[in-house]
């Protein structure tokens, strides 16, 4: 299956949302902040706001702010390009800026929290948030690291009261697409839905409409309605052309639809500018779909060597590689990986990566608790729903199966190009009898 990824950063902008319902309300005021803005555009923007702080900070290289803008700009460079070598020299930045200002930088203390997030050492994201927010109750980074970082330890509850708080002290894009993915996750796609139309409407900066018309145009295609999101999708890329999770999105929802030799074209032209683990393995089951199995190989492989050189860098990608590897590559590998990062955190995905890759190995009973993990929250995904209807086929509970697997293809029908295939093979050998 594809990998999941949380985007972690986005843009900014100054619509409120009321937390429960979408209803608008007033912005709270806050006092004047040092804080770096959260994704303040594209790959593009940030080469010259990169260059111009470098210039600026070798005038002033006791600019303990510039130094913490610079590595907050290093981290969204690595996020917009996929470039995990920009991770070192984020540190290095930050660090000298607390060097130079060691107490009361909340700026310096949101960019490593930031900075952890990205590495997804989540625990050190989580810490360094709240000490930002000693600070300044308002930094609008450190308030979004914050839910990021519960969202990824699996406090799905406390993710929620604090994207509720982020809402109410600093409203804007960063809280409110944050407080919609936190709804999703609990079960409500028509909260997050309902959180996120609103924005769109009111939205009015380029990179904020492709964002926002991009998330929910993930939404829509996690839950089946294809039109839907292609519509979604054609509105953020006529505000950013080219933009890359749209046209990611657009992509798989081509594959979706079954329309695989325009989903491989638009997808390697993500992959060529974006080589991830998520968009290299979407592309490789697309390709493996229409029987180009050594060209898919091919990617599984590049996001593997992608995954040597993030964890070079200090990014923990045992998640990315858990779900590649089970179903592409080394399935001890996978397991490895699998509990690994179940070690570190317990989320509806590390959970259902490991229940998957213990099933993929042959586990399947030790599986089933996961499957169970994995669903608690009320997350109601394909992917998952598949992993389960398969782990309860093994384990010879055909009602089960049949009815997860049923589930997953009524919620999603595309939700993989190779998974959904396999699941209408298993449904309809159980309904076969077999």
């Amino acid at each position: 299956m594809t990998v999941l990824l949380l985007a972690c950063a986005v843009t900014v902008g100054g619509l409120a949302l009321g937390g429960d319902g979408g209803r608008a309300h007033a912005p709270v005021s806050a006092p004047p902040s040092s804080d770096v803005p959260v994704g303040r555009g594209a790959a593009t923007g940030l080469a010259g706001t990169v260059s111009t702080l470098q210039a600026s900070l070798r005038e002033r290289p006791g600019d303990w702010l510039g130094w913490a803008r610079l590595g907050a700009a290093y981290v969204e460079q690595a996020r917009t390009t996929g470039d995990p070598t920009r991770y070192p020299q984020a540190e290095r930045a930050v660090a000298r800026s607390l060097t130079l200002r060691p107490r009361e930088n909340d700026a310096g203390l949101a960019g490593r929290a930031s900075l952890a997030a990205a590495r997804h050492d989540f625990r050190a994201a989580l810490r360094d948030a709240d000490a930002a927010l000693a600070v300044n109750p308002y930094g609008e980074r450190a308030l979004a690291v914050r839910v990021d970082a519960l969202v990824e330890l699996g406090r799905y509850t406390d993710a929620l009261a604090a994207a509720r708080h982020a809402d109410a002290v600093r409203p804007g894009i960063p809280s409110f697409t944050r407080l919609a993915y936190v709804r999703e996750l609990l079960g409500d796609p028509d909260g997050a839905r309902k959180a996120l139309e609103p924005a769109l409407r009111s939205a009015s900066r380029p990179d904020d409409i492709a964002y926002v018309a991009t998330a929910l145009g993930q939404l829509a295609r996690s839950q089946g309605q294809y039109a839907a999101a292609s519509r979604h999708y054609a509105t953020a890329l006529r505000a950013v052309p080219g933009h890359l999770p749209a046209l990611e999105g657009r992509a798989r929802t081509y594959a979706a639809r079954g329309e695989l030799g325009t989903a491989a074209r638009e997808l390697r032209e993500v992959v060529r500018r974006y080589p991830l683990p998520g968009p290299l393995a979407a592309f490789g089951e697309v390709l493996e779909a229409r029987g180009e199995r050594a060209a898919a190989q091919r990617q599984y492989a590049l996001a593997g060597t992608w995954a040597d050189l993030a964890r070079a860098n200090g990014v923990a990608v045992d998640l990315e590689t858990a779900l590649i590897e089970a179903d592409h590559g080394d399935r001890s590998a996978a397991l490895r990986a699998a509990r690994a990062e179940w070690s570190r955190r317990h989320t509806v995905h590390s959970a259902d990566a490991l229940a998957w890759a213990l099933h993929r190995t042959g586990r399947d009973r030790e599986a089933l608790p996961y499957t169970e993990r994995a669903a608690a929250p009320g997350f109601r995904d394909a992917t998952l729903l598949y992993h389960r209807g398969m782990i309860e086929r093994a384990l010879g509970r055909a009602a089960d199966a049949r009815r997860d697997l049923s589930a997953a293809l009524s919620l999603d029908p595309g939700f993989s190009p190779t998974g959904s295939a396999a699941a209408r093979s298993a449904l309809a050998a159980l309904e076969a009898g077999r």
